[in-house]
């Protein structure tokens, strides 16, 4: 997944909106961007939408992922249970503390997943909402087979430390998120699950998303998560390997192939060794092929 939109589960109509957006998927949320008062409301917005989604061609729409509220909130089961019988590509769990949180999260989600599709629910979860949850980004590669991605946020976190601000003047985040930021990349590599970017918040700053886009691919995020059907088309483009990429890393295959069991090969000039082969396999895996 390049792209993950979210979109508030009250609102019927943007969320016709991020289904037309191009988004790889899309989170009904029914967390932060849902008030309280309107939560049942939006986990039967959510239910219907569902609902009518399986009647339409699976070919033209994102997949469908729920963020439902935390685990110590006590609405987490009444917002699975709105989802009881339905067929969900993912849940999306704020506030994750862990591994443990992971396997909780999971055995609930076996409870009201349809049998036909046993098992096939992943989750993905923010890893980074407090200080806590930054010394459980080790645990997270015995969470399971539902745990797909981790992602990080930054205004929880900001929260929780007590900090004035989470970005400098640049714009860009100060050292104790950029930290929060690597340590969640580091345990989804480990863990063998997708590293997502977080949120840019300017929507409107078109620049300023592509060069976070750009840092977030030069150090190994995969994806990243947007608030805005705008930011999706520059997403989905800075994260798709380019043609120059794609050719250059089906060389380095290509020629390691022919090589036998090399260890070390030379193309056009350079020296490369196992780490070049397993970096452009990943990147021809990511598009497909």
């Amino acid at each position: 997944m390049r792209s993950m939109l979210f979109v508030p589960a009250d609102s019927p109509r943007k969320i016709e909106k991020g289904l037309g957006s191009g988004a790889d998927a899309i989170i009904l949320d029914l967390e932060d961007s849902v008030a309280a008062s309107a939560k049942e409301a939006a986990r039967g917005i959510v239910r219907g939408v569902i609902a009518d989604i399986a009647g339409r061609k699976a070919d033209v729409l994102p997949r469908i992922y729920v963020r439902v509220n935390a685990l110590d909130t006590g609405l987490t089961a009444g917002d699975l249970k709105a989802l009881e019988g339905l067929k969900v590509d993912g849940i999306m769990l704020p506030k994750s503390e862990g591994a443990a949180s992971v396997r909780r999260l999971s055995a609930m989600i076996g409870a009201i997943e349809p049998a036909e599709h046993r098992g096939e629910t992943r989750i993905t979860v923010v890893a980074t909402e407090s200080a806590k949850a930054l010394f459980g980004l080790g645990s997270y590669e015995s969470a399971g087979p539902r745990l797909e991605g981790l992602s990080w946020g930054a205004e929880d976190l900001r929260t929780d430390i007590g900090a004035r601000d989470n970005r400098g003047a640049d714009g860009r985040h100060t050292e104790p998120f950029r930290l929060a930021r690597s340590l969640c990349l580091f345990g989804a590599v480990a863990a063998g699950v997708q590293p997502i970017d977080s949120v840019f918040p300017n929507f409107r700053d078109e620049a300023g998303l592509r060069l976070e886009c750009d840092e977030a691919l030069r150090d190994g995020f995969t994806g990243k998560l947007a608030i805005h059907p705008a930011q999706v088309p520059i997403i989905n483009e800075m994260f798709t390997p380019s043609p120059e990429e794609l050719a250059r890393a089906q060389a380095i295959v290509d020629a390691f192939a022919r090589a036998g069991d090399a260890g070390v090969i030379g193309l056009d000039g350079e020296m490369l060794d196992r780490p070049h082969l397993v970096h452009a396999q990943r990147l021809l895996a990511r598009a497909g092929r």
